[in-house]
Order: C-alpha cells, then sequence, then structure tokens
C-alpha cells in the first residue's frame, strides 16, 4: 500500500501545526517522521489516520483517500487506551468485534497475535497489572489485529523505560517485514534502528527526505578530533590562523578542527604542533558529526 500526502495543512486557531506537507512512504518501507516536540509529527499522524481532518491537501493510501481506506491502516496512538479491569484476551476480543471481525476468527486469531507480541501467558491477566511495554504491545497487537496493510505509529516508545523500549522495538522490527509502516519520534536512535528513511519535521515543514547514509555523507567534513595537554591550550589560537584550518570547536582539552582538505592537511597540522613542542594525547581522523548532531543543528537552524 503506498501512502501519498499531499501539500497537506491543519491550523488550529492561531497556530499553523502542519503547513503543505507533501511526502510518499512506498509499499514495504518503514520510514521514521522525526522532529522535535511540536514540529506537527502527532497533528500529521493522525491526519494519515483519518482521525483528524486536514484544511487542505489530501492523504491517499493506494490511490484511494484514506476515509475509504481505513480498513487497512493500524494506528497507535502515543497512549493506548484500554479498559483496566479487563483481560489482554478480552480487550482484543472487544476490540476485534468493534472493528467487525467475526467471533470464530477472533477466536482464531487473537492467540496467535498474543503469541506474536510476547503477551499469550499474560492474556488472562488484567490490563491495570500491566507495565508500560506491556501495555504498548497489547497496543501494536490491537493495531496487528485486523492484518492492516498499513501501520501509523505516533511515538510508539518515548513513554517507555529502556526495558519497555527494547521490547517494543524489537517488536517493532519483526512486524516492520510484514507491513508498510510510518512512525513518528523525537529519538533519532530509535529511527535510527529501525528506519530506512527519516522524514524531518519542524515547525510543521518537511526539511528533510533522507536516508541515514545520505545524511552523514551530505554532512561529513574533512576534521581531526585533537586532545593535548591543558598547559598548551594556547595553541588553539594560533592553528584558528592557519590558511587551511576552517574551524576549531573546544571542549575542555579536546579540539574538532575542521580542515580544507583532510588527506592533505593533518600531517600538517601535526607538524605544526611538533614545531610549537605541543603534548599531543590523542590525534583521530573522523567525521564531523554524529548522526544526533547533524538531527540538532538542522531542527535548531533551519
Amino acid at each position: 500500500m503506498k501512502l501519498e500526502i499531499k501539500d497537506v495543512t491543519k491550523n488550529f486557531k492561531t497556530k499553523t501545526a502542519v503547513n503543505n506537507f507533501s511526502m510518499e512512504v512506498e509499499t514495504g518501507q518503514c520510514v521514521g517522521l522525526i522532529g522535535p516536540n511540536g514540529a506537527g509529527k502527532s497533528t500529521l499522524i493522525k491526519i494519515i489516520a483519518d482521525i483528524l481532518y486536514a484544511d487542505k491537501g489530501e492523504v491517499l493510501l493506494d490511490g484511494q483517500k484514506i476515509s475509504n481506506m481505513k480498513r487497512e491502516i493500524g494506528y497507535l496512538p502515543q497512549y493506548p487506551d484500554f479498559f483496566h479491569w479487563m483481560t489482554a484476551k478480552e480487550t482484543l476480543f472487544f476490540m476485534g468485534q468493534l472493528s467487525g471481525i467475526a467471533k470464530d476468527k477472533l477466536i482464531e486469531e487473537v492467540p496467535a497475535i498474543l503469541t506474536k507480541v510476547g503477551l499469550f501467558n499474560e492474556q488472562n491477566e488484567k490490563v491495570q497489572t500491566f507495565s508500560g511495554g506491556m501495555k504498548q504491545r497489547l497496543g501494536i497487537a490491537q493495531t496487528l489485529l485486523h492484518k492492516p496493510s498499513f501501520i501509523v505509529m505516533d511515538e510508539p516508545v518515548s513513554a517507555l523505560d529502556p526495558i519497555g523500549r527494547r521490547e517494543v522495538l524489537n517488536l517493532i522490527q519483526e512486524i516492520k517485514h510484514e507491513t508498510t509502516i510510518l512512525l513518528s519520534t523525537h529519538i533519532l536512535g530509535d529511527a535510527e534502528e529501525i528506519c530506512e528513511r527519516f522524514v524531518i519535521m519542524k515547525q510543521g515543514k518537511k526539511i528533510e527526505d533522507t536516508t541515514i547514509d545520505k545524511l552523514l555523507t551530505h554532512n561529513n567534513k574533512s576534521v581531526v578530533h585533537l586532545e593535548i595537554a591543558s598547559e598548551n591550550m594556547l595553541w588553539v589560537q594560533l592553528i584558528e590562523k592557519l590558511p587551511y584550518v576552517k574551524n576549531v570547536e573546544v571542549s575542555g582539552k579536546r579540539m574538532k578542527v575542521t580542515l580544507e582538505n583532510v588527506q592533505k592537511n593533518k600531517d600538517m597540522l601535526i607538524r605544526d604542533a611538533l614545531e610549537n613542542k605541543i603534548d599531543i594525547v590523542r590525534f583521530e581522523v573522523g567525521s564531523s558529526d554524529t548522526l544526533e548532531e547533524i538531527f540538532l543543528k538542522m531542527v535548531v537552524s533551519v
């Protein structure tokens, strides 16, 4: 199922939550919708899930309006809400019947789906006894119950402790091979682990649509990482004036030096250090930024 979002805009009084947003998700992809809190991710997710209506633009699934394709969509909210007095098994039967799934089909499917999400042994336990990770896995079970072709997840792990996060991430890794997934998160590391592609939002707009490799390659620079003895820190003022040094960032005794050409200039920098009798503790050639640093620069400065 191919998802197409075309020029979607959503306003709330004086605030534009989603601003002329367009993107596509091809069948079989797992795409991360990334952005800081308040970027408009949850609003867009709810428009895709046909919970909110767009003021402008349209959302299509397999070429059809999203409102006509709701049976093909699985939606996992950030905080799945259940009747706490029901058991896990009762919850899925109840939700399945609301979705129009026949009782005999549920008798067959519910145990299988509980096994899939790792809750079969807890199927007769009341939801009120569940941890956050267990509730989220039950939410995924509910999302998968009617076998959707496309799943939308809103911040599926952001509210979980490390154990719950790992449980849910592992589960998403498994199900992404069976269906198309779009998930929103502000935790880049989670998206990096699961998704092949990132769409980055800021203030309701799309500012980047890329893969991990392209993002790192595009932002890769010729840098060296240096650590020197504290008594040599005045050397920083000297290398900042060298013609082949483009930028110097200092953190304590550590420096990140951006060069015009790392292959040509790193030996020149070492030679300058030796001439000035600098005590080099560490000298490492490497890319300029981590994925997290690139993301932060994009959402802060764009």
